[in-house]
């Protein structure tokens, strides 16, 4: 959702040139010695400056920078962020080698990278949590129509209620098998009331969630097309067995074209390489954590520092997964004693207030430090990083046959479902977004999910 309003795009304009500007005076105030003396040079530098900052700023641009897209996360944005310093960069050491510049200073450069990334991702970070706040208070909200009910809509009545920041509101529903209400949302009347409830609602968007009318698809856009409205159809690649979807063109004839297909070999290599410097980079670092939490274990009850079991990884393979013990010792035992109080749908076994937890467990189950041991089965090769949680081999085996794709890639300590709500997803969101991760598979989106499961843990919100 991409909103342009001059006003803000002059007000982020200005804000980045001061800020470059700034970012480049950095070098100079902290080594004083670099500031040439010569006229000449002074000069080089200065144009050398003006250049890369112009070029920063075509480039900001081009990424749609200047605009306010709400669908857009911090950290994603901060990444387009550095994206754009880094080429800005690249095409400024270009000019400098071009043109010969033997004196420009490597550490005058480095900084200045380093200052423009922090400053501009600093800046934008406090921009984007100001625009949500004001969103969030009801500031330029749009008014929302869903066209349908399906099986994606509950999905997305619920996503735009936790999501507040992006200023939907969903004023009702159009369908024509259904009256009354739908998840505390009304249903206005049937698709061809369209132009009338649009108008009589002040509609912004339409969003077509389940087409199911006796009128022909390109009859319903083009009823869609009379109220100036932006449409907007969700395609369900939730469940399709494809990497992606691209929008492609046949002459004036447009075509949704569908990717199937495993990683390549180079992406699992790249994928291996970063889990073994990113785990052991953080046992290295946590190894005291690790001590004391084995100490506050013993102490609170009998029973060993970890907790083993068997879990079901890639193509099936059964490993031994570590956990820092969060229960009383015989709690395998205790578990079909307390099997009818689960609390998630499907064959998982969860409780929000499991009786077999000590208070040393909950305090780690909180803040997930219990799922830290998995570091040393991502070091193994058992796990990754990222990826789709490993169920119990027990629980594996009562998993229906279409969610077993999920097993094609190694499973992970943290996954997009762990950020999107964790325990607190039904058990069909949760394999839909593992089943998207595995059709969707990046190097960057590994990254990002690692940084959204920061803010996740902090706020412990469906940990338990």
């Amino acid at each position: 959702m991409l909103r342009t309003n001059r006003y803000a795009h002059f007000l982020y304009l200005t804000i980045d040139v001061l800020l470059i500007s700034l970012a480049f005076a950095v070098p100079y105030f902290l080594n004083p010695s670099l500031v040439p003396h010569e006229l000449v040079i002074q000069k080089a530098y200065i144009t050398v400056f003006i250049f890369w900052g112009i070029c920063l700023i075509f480039i900001l641009n081009s990424l749609h920078l200047y605009s306010t897209i709400r669908y857009l996360s911090i950290i994603e944005e901060s990444f387009m962020v550095v994206k754009g310093v880094v080429f800005a960069s690249v095409i400024a050491d270009l000019f400098v080698y071009l043109l010969g510049m033997n004196f420009f200073s490597r550490t005058v450069f480095i900084e200045a990278v380093l200052a423009l990334s922090i400053f501009i991702i600093l800046w934008r970070i406090l921009k984007r949590i100001c625009v949500r706040k004001l969103i969030s208070s009801g500031f330029a909200n749009y008014n929302v129509l869903l066209i349908g009910i399906g099986k994606e809509t509950e999905l997305m009545l619920q996503e735009i209620k936790d999501n507040p920041f992006l200023g939907l509101r969903v004023k009702g529903i159009l369908d024509d098998k259904r009256t009354g209400d739908f998840c505390e949302v009304k249903i206005l009347g049937k698709v061809d009331d369209l132009e009338h409830i649009v108008k009589k609602y002040f509609i912004d968007e339409i969003y077509v969630t389940e087409y199911s009318s006796s009128m022909s698809i390109n009859d319903f856009l083009a009823k869609c097309g009379k109220t100036g409205k932006a449409v907007r159809l969700i395609i369900d690649n939730f469940g399709l067995p494809f990497q992606k979807l691209n929008l492609n063109y046949l002459g004036s004839i447009p075509l949704i074209t569908c990717f199937q297909g495993e990683q390549v070999k180079a992406d699992s290599i790249i994928k291996r390489i970063f889990d073994i410097f990113v785990a052991g980079s953080i046992l290295c670092l946590f190894l005291p954590v690790f001590i004391v939490i084995g100490l506050f274990i013993k102490i609170e009850s009998s029973g060993p520092v970890f907790y083993i079991s068997k879990r079901n990884g890639r193509k099936g393979i059964v490993f031994n997964f570590y956990k820092f013990r969060s229960m009383v010792h015989n709690a395998d035992r205790l578990k079909e004693q307390i099997r009818h109080r689960s609390e998630v749908d499907g064959p998982i076994f969860k409780i929000r207030k499991d009786p077999r937890l000590t208070r040393v467990g909950a305090f780690l189950r909180k803040y997930s430090l219990d799922e830290l041991p998995q570091l040393i089965n991502v070091l193994k090769g058992d796990m990754s990083l990222v990826g789709p949680r490993p169920f119990p081999v027990e629980e594996s085996e009562k998993i229906e046959y279409k969610h077993i794709p999920r097993l094609n890639i190694k499973p992970g300590i943290t996954g997009l479902a762990q950020v999107k709500g964790r325990s607190s997803l039904k058990f069909s969101q949760w394999m839909r977004w593992d089943s998207w991760y595995v059709n969707n598979w990046s190097l960057g989106l590994d990254i990002k999910i690692l940084l959204w499961t920061i803010p996740a843990v902090l706020k412990s919100k469906g940990a338990y």
